[in-house]
């Protein structure tokens, strides 16, 4: 079964206010799907906006860390997957 989340749901993922995430919803630029009073938005979407809205710096950021986190604890996470 596919997951969804609300308008309330992506804009605190997003960091953004729900108003800002209805108009991008309104606008197109979000695909969603209605439900009575309610719109959805599936995780395969979710996923790729919050992804868009990763800046370079952010990225990097990121593989900075894991990187870190691969040399400091790289024995400790083989073991664990090998469990």
């Amino acid at each position: 079964m596919e997951k969804y989340f609300t308008i309330p749901q992506l804009a605190q993922k997003m960091g953004i206010t729900r108003g800002a995430v209805y108009k991008k919803v309104k606008a197109g630029k979000i695909p969603a799907m209605r439900v009575g009073k309610n719109y959805l938005i599936s995780l395969k979407d979710v996923e790729e906006i919050v992804e868009e809205n990763l800046s370079e710096e952010k990225k990097r950021e990121i593989e900075k860390a894991v990187k870190k986190t691969v040399e400091e604890y790289g024995e400790v996470l083989k073991k664990l997957g090998e469990e």
